[in-house]
């Protein structure tokens, strides 16, 4: 196999590495300016650093009603309490298990399983969420930018940033939707997904089977394809959905924004929503659990071309990760657990569903 090929590959891990190594260097670089923030910890406003506690119930609020009304659209009612607890456990999933979100996806359809949702139905509306998020998150950085600009902050780097991510978010929208909605289209998409990932898996195991059932294939096709007719005849609901994903997006940005103001410092929020972002979007092609490492460093890159130290914007985002994991992951990993043990799912084959 050529280097090229190899380098096609692994991408994704290259791309990790790399990010990972700039991080190093950068830390080595302002080493003594980190200790000397870190030696003024002691200032720190711990009141205002407890704030990131009622954001982060109010963001699991917020999910929780956003998976209800989408459900609700596909004509499924569930309970407030069970997609809490499922919003917490997902949470876990995709820290934990390193696929850039799918692995969240995969286990929410598991999860819907047990109130008899199909795989499907459930993987539709994570799309829908995420695309919800996508949406609303470009009426934030025309503020972010905004604000910005009011500054004198939004230079030509910060403009080139914004634009690209504004851009993906539309056309990845855009195009979603082009192909969910029309049964031609996203027949032909999903069946040459299909047939291009048995061709994959047959050149390692040419005497194994077809990775992926075409007949499974295109009972998945229909699935999805009618439940999404099903939300688009009733479009006008979306409007409360795409509420409670901006306030998913909102609570976010203070929770990080609330760590600066505790180390006595008002940045520019704009500066913040770009960078989260970017750190965000990176997210879905890291290989790392929770991005770490690529999320401090894209974060620490984009906030010092906005003009925020680097001295000062990696002690911030460092502390508002590891304070976002104490308080999240516990309780996900128990209730991950415990619904392990009450539904009698082997946890090895969550593994390699969500894998």
């Amino acid at each position: 196999m050529s280097e090229y090929s190899v380098l096609r590959r692994n991408w994704r891990l290259l791309v990790n590495v790399i990010t990972v190594v700039a991080l190093v260097l950068l830390i080595y670089l302002i080493r003594d300016q980190i200790v000397e923030t870190y030696q003024n910890l002691s200032k720190i406003n711990l009141w205002v650093v407890s704030l990131i506690i009622p954001l982060t119930l109010l963001s699991y609020h917020a999910q929780t009603k956003l998976y209800q009304d989408l459900f609700r659209l596909l004509g499924n009612k569930l309970t407030y309490k069970f997609l809490f607890r499922a919003a917490l456990e997902l949470n876990f999933v995709n820290s934990v298990f390193p696929s850039g979100g799918v692995s969240g996806i995969s286990y929410f359809g598991v999860r819907m399983r047990t109130v008899d949702i199909t795989g499907t139905r459930a993987s539709l509306v994570q799309i829908v969420k995420l695309l919800l998020l996508f949406v609303s998150f470009e009426v934030l950085l025309i503020f972010g930018l905004l604000l910005m600009a009011l500054e004198g902050q939004a230079n030509d780097l910060i403009i080139l940033v914004a634009g690209s991510v504004s851009t993906l978010l539309i056309v990845g929208t855009v195009g979603f939707v082009l192909v969910i909605g029309s049964e031609t289209r996203i027949h032909a998409t999903f069946t040459s997904l299909a047939k291009a990932i048995n061709k994959f898996v047959h050149f390692f195991r040419r005497h194994k089977p077809e990775t992926i059932s075409m007949a499974r294939a295109e009972h998945i096709v229909k699935d999805l394809h009618h439940s999404y007719k099903l939300i688009e005849a009733n479009y006008k609901g979306l409007i409360w959905p795409l509420i409670w994903a901006m306030v998913v997006n909102i609570t976010a940005i203070l929770s990080i924004y609330a760590v600066y103001v505790a180390f006595g410092e008002w940045v520019n929020i704009g500066a913040i929503i770009l960078a989260y972002s970017v750190a965000n979007f990176a997210g879905l092609i890291s290989v790392l659990p929770g991005g770490i490492g690529v999320y401090e460093a894209l974060m620490t890159g984009v906030l010092a071309a906005s003009g925020i130290p680097a001295a000062l914007s990696l002690p911030v985002t460092v502390m508002f990760r590891v304070i976002s994991t104490l308080i999240q992951l516990p309780p996900g990993y128990i209730l991950y657990h415990q619904t392990l043990r009450r539904s009698g799912i082997d946890e090895q084959t969550v593994h390699a569903k969500t894998l």
